[in-house]
């Protein structure tokens, strides 16, 4: 899996989920923008989980038969 400028690294995308949470625990955030940021933190969280999964399948496909 790659980054490109639609897609970030996995680095990217968890430093901008962290400031996603971070916005909505404080609060004071309109509606219809905590539904924005409630939407892209779900598209940044799937975004790390395939980064995270690739990761997990090159491991395991380097890893010596057992």
């Amino acid at each position: 899996m790659t980054n490109t400028p639609e897609r970030p690294s996995y680095e990217q995308a968890r430093d901008e989920l962290v400031d996603v949470v971070r916005r909505l625990e404080a609060g004071g955030v309109a509606l219809e923008e905590s539904l924005q940021l409630w939407e892209r933190g779900e598209e940044l969280a799937r975004i790390c989980q395939e980064w995270l999964d690739g990761a997990r399948a090159r491991l395991e496909a380097a890893a010596p038969p057992e």
